[in-house]
């Protein structure tokens, strides 16, 4: 089946900022403002939870939404659990979208889409340039070192994922929370043991690299906010609400 599903894991049991998929910016939820951006690439779009409450919010505005197991220790295994038993194995294309960026762009996760469906590499993600050196600074925000220098409309494979700067690296940037999986690389992925650097850092991305799974990275010109505190939520609902 030629197929590509968007699956958003998400779950209220966040340390930093408790219940933040429900949190509302600008009369909506977190979590449906992602939705809403998934759903404008024609996808097929579903809600991977353990909790009923972000369930009824998702099917109320005529969402798709999974409950799943309590006991996943990553985003990407409960992704996995909707892929598997729910979708049994069937999507060619599976991208796993963070439920903590509202102002995504629909625009961007399409492009990740059409790159994949080339067959280049394992695994695809995104990432943009940082707008300042306290964005730079910010151990939440993940960077990308890559082997050129990114420019739009042109992927590039990554070598590394990290929180604090390091220098070492000529070509890094902010690194966007998607990945677009095959579907070989997605089961490959969950077959491994939680990688050394993975647990150290705890970003997911490097048990592919530290198993030799190929990650490409494309770019894009606009840096949707990752939402992790409560500092986050006010940034992102002034970004949004100028908008409107």
């Amino acid at each position: 089946m030629n197929k590509t599903v968007i699956i958003i894991p998400s779950r209220l049991d966040a340390a930093r900022l408790p219940n933040k998929p429900l949190e509302l910016i600008n009369s909506k939820e977190m979590i449906l403002h992602v939705y809403d951006a998934a759903k404008k690439t024609n996808s097929e779009v579903y809600v991977a939870t353990p909790d009923q409450k972000i369930i009824e919010v998702v099917n109320q505005n005529k969402g798709k939404a999974v409950i799943t197991s309590i006991d996943h220790q990553t985003g990407t295994d409960r992704v996995y659990e909707v892929f598997k038993r729910y979708l049994k194995g069937e999507p060619n294309l599976i991208v796993n979208l963070q439920g903590d960026m509202p102002n995504i762009q629909s625009q961007a996760i399409s492009d990740l889409i059409n790159y994949m469906q080339q067959g280049n590499c394992d695994i695809g993600t995104l990432a943009s340039s940082f707008s300042s050196h306290e964005e730079l600074a910010n151990e939440n925000n993940v960077k990308v070192a890559v082997k050129e220098q990114l420019i739009a409309g042109k992927f590039c494979e990554a070598i590394d994922f990290f929180r604090v700067d390091k220098k070492k690296y000529k070509n890094y940037y902010h690194h966007v929370g998607i990945y677009a999986f095959t579907n070989k690389a997605l089961v490959r992925y969950v077959s491994l043991k939680r990688s050394k650097l993975e647990l150290e850092r705890k970003l997911e991305q490097l048990r592919a690299l530290e198993n030799s799974m190929t990650i490409h990275v494309g770019y894009i010109n606009t840096s949707p906010l990752s939402v992790d505190t409560t500092e986050d939520l006010i940034e992102v609902r002034k970004i949004m609400e100028k908008k409107n």
